[in-house]
């Protein structure tokens, strides 16, 4: 037996099969929990990963699974494992594929098909091939046709999920494979008990350029991302030696500590300074975030396009400067160029950003909408709590140090506009570059999993909520700490503002974008046996027959209190509740439909200008003209006899920017 196997483990009862050889690699490999669903494809694997001591955790559908190996690789900082049967739950595992692969996460996916030979016959779940499917959307894909080569190609596309740019890879085994004995001297090993590999570094005279900037730069800022997870320490150390304010992108928070004293929160709060007329950073150093819509698009509020230096830290050198000029770009990973600029600062002489600045920057964090402040706790249309201040509420009571999930639209808008009063140890914007509503179900059951010691909030618009409610019953099932918190306003309430910013003036119609308001969420969480909790500010629904004990929000509290202040406080209470619970708990929390969400309406760009096109959620265009017409004359037409007039008077001339 070659010197670079694995003592492999002979279960009791019977043959050692290729089942088993692939859960003993993935063992050794430091896989200690896996997520999935059942299919006969597997079984053999899957008793194998019982043996081996690999905890199984079942999903309801095959979608959360995948996105579950996401969440856990994001709050682990590990590769996540995760397994679905033959085409049909491949399939569905699909979209968790395709959100990992744009969100750069380690995943190894397990999946299986039909017996080799009936290749082409018509066979059970095996029409479609799946490695041709999943070729687009992974890093690496392949098809195991021999049990001896598990160890080889498992080892292989282990490390091609977690190095260079991260990502999904997928390895079918044929169940044929899978249940086929295992001789010991026809296994290739491959790299499977090789050494983790080295991390690519920094060029030593990039690093001094680096530092060189950032002594001159008056107005520094650093904005980390997912790439860097593994560098928190290096990273608050540079901070504390230069004085420089750390922000996130609001895709992920990478775990800095909320009482840090030079974190400054998300960096779209950056947009507040132009906003405001204060100037904007004229360094930014980005650290394993990608520059794209997350970070502002190419509006400049985030990373200005003009009168700033960009230098940009990534693994994947394709990212440096994608859309944006670099003053510098550096191929490393995020640690080690982090450490390479500490030693390079504390050899130098000692320098810091300036106090002013400082104190700018750092100020976002605190920083809160003075017209949402000011607006009224409870509509006085439709009596329903007003969304900034319920989330506001929901999120003081939350337990400090939680993990935030956030998903949905103007759910999700909310939430992250308001995610400082959390003060959460991590949070997730879970929709990702995708924009991939649902996603929040898996990404939660994965961070529960990750971190059993802290609360897991997971927070969905009623939208977002029906793609997987039934995860709750995984929730259950794994006695999870998981909050899950629907804000409920009874439509998609970002396509609804969006078509009522861009079409109210024309029409009362909103189509595909309402949701019953009968709906009870708290009812089906009660369903699946968790606590589930109504806050209702109008008191119009009847009370869950599943639950003849709890009093109405109005009966809580003083007499004196106000009704908003009552059904505020009620929040406090049902956080509490679930907390103190110890297990998973749901809180359908009602608010009402207005006022859109500032984020909407900044993606939505309305305006009557006549000389712009709106394109909803992108930038808008510059509207074009044509020759023999003038500019005057197209807007009377725009304007007075509507867009097919000015469309049947322009075909004849040419366009011209």
């Amino acid at each position: 037996m070659s010197s670079h196997s694995i003592d492999l483990e002979q279960p009791t009862g019977r043959e050692l099969l290729g089942g088993d050889l692939l859960a003993q690699c993935l063992h050794r490999l430091g896989v200690r929990v896996a997520f999935g669903l059942h299919g006969g494809h597997l079984d053999a694997f899957l008793m194998a990963c019982v043996d081996t001591g690999i905890e199984l955790i079942d999903t309801r559908h095959e979608t959360v699974a995948v996105q579950a190996a996401e969440g856990y690789a994001k709050v682990s900082g590990r590769t996540g494992c995760c397994f679905v049967t033959a085409n049909s739950g491949f399939c569905n595992g699909l979209p968790g594929l395709a959100t990992a692969f744009a969100d750069r996460s380690p995943i190894f996916c397990v999946t299986s098909s039909p017996p080799l030979r009936d290749a082409e016959t018509n066979a059970l779940q095996g029409f479609h091939d799946q490695v041709v499917l999943a070729k687009p959307i992974t890093k690496f894909c392949h098809r195991v046709t021999n049990v001896g080569e598990i160890p080889r190609i498992v080892s292989l596309a282990w490390r091609t999920a977690s190095t260079g740019a991260p990502g999904p890879v997928l390895v079918d085994f044929p169940i044929d494979v899978l249940f086929t004995p295992v001789e010991n001297e026809s296994i290739a090993w491959g790299g499977i008990t090789a050494p983790q590999v080295t991390l690519p570094g920094p060029d030593p005279s990039a690093i001094k350029d680096a530092v060189r900037m950032l002594q001159d730069a008056q107005r520094p800022v650093i904005i980390i991302g997912t790439g860097s997870r593994n560098a928190v320490k290096e990273i608050t150390t540079l901070a504390e030696k230069t004085s420089i304010p750390i922000f996130h992108s609001p895709k992920f928070s990478t775990g800095i500590p909320f009482t840090h004293p030079f974190y400054a929160g998300s960096a779209l709060s950056l947009g507040l300074l132009p906003a405001t007329g204060k100037p904007q950073p004229d360094l930014i150093l980005l650290l394993g975030a990608r520059s794209g819509f997350l970070l502002g698009g190419r509006s400049g509020a985030v990373l200005p396009t003009s009168n700033c230096n960009l230098i940009q830290i990534d693994v994947d050198g394709s990212e440096i400067g994608r859309s944006e000029h670099v003053a510098l770009g550096i191929v490393s990973d995020i640690s080690l160029a982090m450490s390479a600029l500490n030693a390079t600062v504390t050899e130098g002489e000692k320098w810091r950003a300036p106090e002013p600045w400082i104190r700018t920057a750092l100020g976002l964090k605190s920083w809160r909408a003075p017209h949402n402040e000011s607006e009224p706790k409870l509509d006085k249309e439709n009596g329903h709590l007003h969304p900034y201040h319920a989330v506001k509420k929901l999120f003081h009571y939350v337990p400090d140090g939680s993990i935030i999930s956030i998903d949905g639209g103007e759910a999700g808008g909310w939430a992250l506009q308001l995610l400082p009063e959390a003060r959460a140890s991590l949070s997730m914007v879970a929709t990702g570059y995708l924009g991939f509503l649902g996603n929040g179900w898996g990404y939660s059951l994965g961070a529960a999993v990750a971190d059993r010691s802290r609360l897991v909030v997971n927070m969905q618009g009623d939208g977002s909520a029906g793609f997987h409610v039934a995860e709750l019953d995984t929730f259950v099932k794994h006695n999870l700490r998981i909050l899950t918190v629907v804000v409920n306003n009874s439509v998609w309430g970002m396509s609804c503002a969006g078509q009522e910013m861009i079409y109210g003036h024309l029409t009362k119609k909103r189509p595909v974008a309402t949701l019953n308001p009968g709906t009870r969420y708290d009812v089906v969480a009660q369903g699946f046996g968790m606590i589930g909790l109504l806050i209702d500010a109008t008191n119009t629904l009847p009370q869950s027959p599943l639950d003849v004990r709890r009093k109405s929000f109005l009966e809580l509290g003083s007499a004196d209190e106000d009704r908003a202040a009552k059904v505020l406080n009620a929040i406090g209470a049902a956080v509490d509740e679930v907390v103190h619970g110890k297990g998973p708990g749901l809180i359908d929390l009602r608010v009402s439909q207005k006022p859109f969400q500032d984020m909407t309406k900044s993606m939505v760009g309305m305006t009557r200008d006549p000389d712009v096109i709106v394109v909803p959620y992108y930038d808008n265009l510059p509207r074009p003209y044509y020759r023999g017409r003038e500019k005057k004359e197209a807007d009377s037409v725009v304007r007075n006899e509507g867009l097919a007039a000015a469309k049947s008077g322009l075909v004849e001339g040419a366009l011209v920017s």
